[in-house]
């Protein structure tokens, strides 16, 4: 697969982590994201692909992209056999500004461009999409599209502050000093989360904590579990194993094991960084 990622100027870094191309045969039919603290934005170029939000609901097709608010549960992406999208990673406040909506009307539930933008509106972004010279010029026509859209919004401030202490604790944080900390009472602050985030300061803080811990394993290495949840904050290592299984659906042994055969099978693959366990 190709991969083509950087980071957007000002405002938009504020907001958005990178730009990024993606194009070519995924290394599996079937790839699960485990919830991280960020949220996503993707607008398709190839044939549709589909996103299955949690055991309780249905798998959805997606043929223009889709928005994916800050989740609290693993996403399943089901793959064409050749894919084709550029897309955004987003800063957990940061897809607040683009949306007609509040996050919270979209938590675990992606919708399509379609919804959010308007069917002209997405039609023609990727039609010049589709006619760019090349990945570097199909960011660059990404990032006026969001730069276009770009509006104020209310509280945006607020939150990302916080944000930015419970991302540096790695979500190690007690959530009452937040508000205390940005001067509003926790109603308040977990108000605004939930409108522009989607979450809850609570909600995020736990999603930031698992991934610290996920981001510390190397797979090519044996683990110390008791180590590495009390490192990442959890209270035991029986703590650690809940809420790992709550974000994935799998034990953290049988994660690793997925982990380490993915590197088996795709050695150097373009994912192969990514927190993902791959079916």
């Amino acid at each position: 697969m190709e991969y083509v990622s950087r980071v957007p100027r000002p405002p938009l870094d504020e907001l958005i982590d990178d730009l990024y191309y993606l194009e070519g045969a995924p290394p599996y039919a079937r790839l699960a994201l485990p919830p991280m603290p960020a949220a996503l934005l993707i607008v398709n170029l190839g044939a549709p692909f589909r996103i299955r939000a949690g055991a309780d609901l249905g798998t959805a097709e997606y043929a223009d992209g889709c928005v994916v608010t800050t989740p609290t549960r693993a996403l399943e992406f089901s793959y064409p056999p050749r894919t084709r999208s550029v897309g955004a990673h987003v800063k957990p406040w940061g897809l607040a500004p683009f949306l007609p909506m509040p996050a919270v009307e979209l938590c675990d539930r992606p919708v399509t461009i379609e919804q959010v933008w308007g069917r002209p509106a997405v039609a023609e972004l990727r039609d010049r999409l589709a006619t760019a010279a090349g990945p570097q010029q199909m960011l660059t026509l990404l990032e006026e599209e969001l730069t276009r859209r770009l509006g104020e919004t209310a509280g945006l401030a607020l939150v990302r502050r916080t944000s930015g202490v419970i991302a540096a604790a790695g979500g190690a944080v007690a959530i009452g000093d937040l508000s205390v900390a940005a001067g509003v009472s926790s109603t308040h602050l977990a108000q605004r989360f939930k409108h522009l985030v989607g979450v809850t300061p609570k909600r995020l803080a736990r999603a930031h904590r698992f991934a610290t811990a996920v981001f510390s394993i190397d797979p090519a290495e044996p683990v110390d579990w008791g180590d590495l949840a009390g490192r990442a904050g959890y209270f035991d290592q029986a703590h650690f194993g809940h809420e790992f299984r709550a974000f994935t659906g799998l034990t953290p042994t049988r994660y690793v094991e997925v982990r380490r055969r993915f590197l088996r099978e795709h050695p150097g693959h373009v994912l192969d960084g990514w927190p993902l366990p791959a079916d």
